[in-house]
């Protein structure tokens, strides 16, 4: 089996001509990288006597992380040389590897046109009827596209361009995939979306309410992406952070994982800009911001593109899309739940540790699938009820769920929450009617509703709320929410008080009919009261 990202035997294969350049260029370059203590394989003389790739060679090659491959004036003479290249190429596909070129006195031009030397070997290849001509054809097409290094005798020392190399290759084993998960369901057409997304514009923003997986998609997008940049951040749950020790101290974070120094000086946060400006502008650099969630935050660390060297990448992750609006972010791509399909295997992992258990499910079927009804495709939810039934009978796991359904679960409401804690008092008031007493609504019948308390600038209200992920206006002009965040703002009413008759809003028909029937409900200080007739 080839290796995971980050298990591999060895940082970099070798991959070269052993007559043109073994006891010269690659093996200088070998050396080179082990005095750094590279872990670098580079095959013996004997493996190269063969025109077939031994099985110990291909392991070696899926084994490492990073492919050099030393293109000199006879490569293409060798069938094992052309074999070599088109199993590194096929074993790049893999996410985490990547095959660095050198053009060693060759042209990159040569490749591509067949020309010289690589069109003389070709054509005797062609000669000798071989099957694999135009599969080789194609390798060294593509590999001439590659961004790598061009040595030409006389333009500098050739310890000086191995020292480039062995700079670059340095660079890139530090790239270390971030964990973004232990079972990922539902990712990958997202996370192809985004994708092509960041191939059009700078600056991408990745919205959604909580819990719905927004830096899980930001994360795997960074991991598949990263190795094309010189440098990358990821700045974890920048809220909290920013709260904690300030914008400064984002900033410094933000220039140590780039540039490596993580000893400089920031006075102010005027100073940052000017620095990350300074040493940032000449760079190709990828950017992950997570969890941003004001304009001053983004104005710190990620003013505008033109901060960063061309082909320079920033994504955002946030619960608020009026902030990426106004912060001038081109494409903006809202996470989406999780069908139920998905939620099901994801339920089924968290709760049983194996995505193909032995366990019989046929009688946890029933309550898996009420539990992926209740969840209504949050993967919180799906994670949090998961960890609720893991090692539990069928009847414990129903008890669990019947207590998650009659109070929501503490980490889901905080993580809810936290939405609802950022808006104005005007606005948690709006948010509250809608969640407790109109959902389902057409939306011209809640602003008429809620005219009268907050007069014109009800529309405004919603519109924030709809940003901000809390609502929705369906394409049938009705206001919904999800069924999660209905519950997240019905608890916030059940908390002002154990008595119903002195609580904000009244939905439940058995608490209506209670506080009517003994006349013990304090008109003057409710807000909402829904009759179902």
């Amino acid at each position: 089996m080839a290796s995971t990202i980050n298990d591999f035997a060895y940082d970099v294969f070798l991959s070269f001509r052993g007559e043109d350049t073994r006891y010269g260029f690659t093996g200088n370059l070998k050396k080179a990288l082990v005095d750094k203590g590279v872990r670098t394989f580079m095959d013996d003389v004997e493996l190269q006597k063969g025109d077939e790739i031994t099985p110990s060679l291909l392991k070696a090659i899926e084994n490492s992380k990073i492919a050099i491959v030393v293109l000199s004036k006879n490569y293409a003479a060798s069938s094992f040389c052309l074999q070599e290249l088109s199993k590194i190429l096929d074993s790049m596909k893999v996410q985490g590897r990547f095959v660095l070129p050198v053009f060693y006195k060759v042209d990159p031009s040569d490749l591509r046109k067949l020309e010289k030397t690589y069109g003389e070997a070709m054509a005797i290849h062609m000669a000798n009827s071989n099957p694999n001509i135009d599969k080789w054809k194609a390798s060294l097409h593509k590999v001439a596209n590659f961004s790598g290094f061009h040595y030409k005798k006389g333009d500098v020392y050739e310890y000086e361009f191995i020292g480039t190399i062995v700079e670059e290759v340095l660079r890139k084993i530090k790239l270390v995939a971030l964990p973004v998960g232990d079972y990922l369901v539902g990712l990958e057409s997202q996370k192809e979306h985004v994708t092509s997304l960041l191939n059009e514009v700078n600056m991408v923003g990745i919205h959604g309410i909580g819990g719905i997986g927004k830096t899980t998609l930001a994360l795997a997008v960074y991991n598949l992406i990263c190795h094309q940049f010189q440098g990358s951040c990821f700045l974890e749950k920048v809220r909290e952070n920013s709260d904690k020790n300030g914008l400064i101290y984002l900033q410094k974070i933000l220039l140590s994982q780039i540039v490596g120094d993580k000893n400089i000086e920031i006075t102010s946060v005027r100073q940052g800009i000017s620095i990350l400006q300074q040493r940032l502008n000449q760079k190709k650099v990828l950017l992950l911001l997570d969890d941003v969630d004001n304009e001053e935050q983004l104005q710190a660390i990620a003013g505008k593109s033109d901060w960063f060297g061309l082909g320079s990448r920033v994504i955002i992750t946030t619960r608020d899309k009026r902030l990426l609006t106004c912060h001038g972010v081109e494409r903006t791509y809202e996470v989406k739940g999780l069908n139920n399909k998905d939620a099901f295997e994801l339920l089924r992992w968290k709760a049983f540790k194996s995505e193909k258990t032995n366990k019989d499910l046929s009688g946890y079927v029933q309550v898996l699938e009420r539990a992926v009804a209740y969840a209504s495709g949050l993967p919180l939810a799906l994670e949090v009820i998961g960890s609720h039934f893991f090692k539990r009978t069928i009847e414990e796991c129903k008890c669990s769920l019947d207590q998650c359904e009659r109070v929501l679960d503490k980490k889901i409401q905080m993580t809810l929450q936290l939405s609802f804690d950022a808006l104005e008092k005007e606005e948690k008031s709006v948010f509250l009617d809608i969640a407790c007493c109109l959902k389902g609504y057409k939306l011209t019948t809640v602003e008429r509703i809620l005219h009268s308390h907050h007069g014109y600038s009800i529309k405004n209200h919603i519109n924030v709320l709809v940003e901000k992920s809390l609502i929705k206006i369906s394409e049938s002009g009705n206001v919904t929410l999800h069924d999660l965040i209905e519950d997240m703002g019905k608890d916030i009413v059940r908390q002002e008080s154990p008595d119903p008759g002195e609580r904000s809003r009244l939905w439940a028909s058995k608490d209506i009919n209670e506080v009517l029937k003994e006349n013990k409900v304090s008109y003057n200080d409710m807000d909402g009261l829904v009759f179902h007739l």
